[in-house]
């Protein structure tokens, strides 16, 4: 079984991000400024090449986008072009993306609620899917990956579950395909989300540290083969992270780095059904915790390491 690591969004190493932010306050305040606005976005796309660049070089293959890379994008009120004006830059990024193999995905933040009551908020959340898979489709990234959690739980799981079906079904063919859903650490489980993920038929991504703080004594081994056989044409995407502290108050807070102890464990735990898997970790630190876990992991066991961030068991 062979698993790739990844980190996402900034890089802690070379102080670099792809974030740089234009608040609609902002962009009010300053007359509608649409220079700055596209002086931002050019900043950003710029910043995400030299990310890309410092993966390669360090053979990272696996590396989420921020979804603040195009600020007001998924505004409606605010109508511009982020692709066509900078369509060499996507083109520079996703050739090398492309060249060098990396995994890229995005992660659509807790405004995106598809089962939500609102109009307006669902509104808005088809407006935010449209805009990351149109970053992706301008990096030219074949197979795009929108994660998202199940959202809402107004009025009970199973009616929220529901809405989730029927507004799922609403969306473009070519958005319902990107899309893949993630079980949460307050309401709802694995079981949940593997159940709608075989509904609809799109993958779940598996995150590890929700399971711990939301598991309803749920036995995780029993699933692991489910879980991981809802993915058809690339690899599961496993989420990893580590608690703040293990009390109640912090156990859904992400650590700065990867216990690398529990991270051992899952992976004595899911070795024997021989998936290639792909792990996102999800600490505060970055790059600077999956390095930091690697070294631990090359002290503390036998795997075999292909490249600095891929390795055998």
């Amino acid at each position: 079984m062979k698993i790739r690591l990844g980190y996402v969004a900034l890089s802690k190493t070379i102080d670099i991000t792809s974030s740089h932010s234009f608040s609609y306050s902002n962009f009010l305040k300053n007359n509608e400024d649409f220079q700055k606005l596209d002086e931002i976005i050019k900043l950003n796309l710029q910043s995400l090449n030299q990310i890309i660049d410092y993966n390669i070089k360090n053979n990272i293959h696996f590396y989420r986008i921020s979804s603040n890379l195009i600020p007001l994008a998924s505004m409606k009120i605010i109508k511009f072009n982020y692709i066509n004006k900078f369509k060499n830059l996507y083109k520079e990024i996703g050739d090398k993306i492309k060249k060098y193999n990396i995994r890229v995905d995005m992660h659509p933040d807790q405004f995106t609620v598809l089962n939500s009551t609102k109009k307006e908020v669902l509104d808005n959340t088809f407006e935010i899917l449209n805009y990351h898979y149109n970053v992706l489709d301008a990096l030219n990234i074949e197979e795009k990956v929108l994660i998202l959690h199940v959202g809402s739980n107004v009025f009970g799981k199973n009616a929220s579950i529901t809405r989730f079906i029927n507004n799922f079904n609403k969306l473009p063919n070519h958005i319902k395909k990107s899309i893949v859903i993630e079980n949460d650490d307050k309401i709802f489980n694995i079981i949940d989300t593997l159940e709608l993920c075989e509904k609809i038929n799109r993958p779940m991504v598996l995150d590890y540290h929700h399971y711990i703080c939301n598991n309803g004594n749920i036995e995780i081994k029993d699933f692991y083969k489910k879980i991981f056989s809802t993915w058809k044409n690339i690899n599961p995407k496993i989420h990893f992270s580590s608690p703040k502290n293990k009390t109640k108050k912090d156990i859904r807070s992400h650590h700065d780095y990867i216990n690398s102890d529990d991270f051992i464990s899952f992976i004595e735990q899911v070795k024997y059904l021989n998936f290639d898997l792909d792990i996102m970790l999800e600490a505060k630190a970055k790059d600077e915790a999956l390095f930091r876990l690697l070294r631990e992991l090359k002290y503390k066991t036998n795997y075999k390491f292909i490249d600095e961030t891929t390795f055998e068991v």
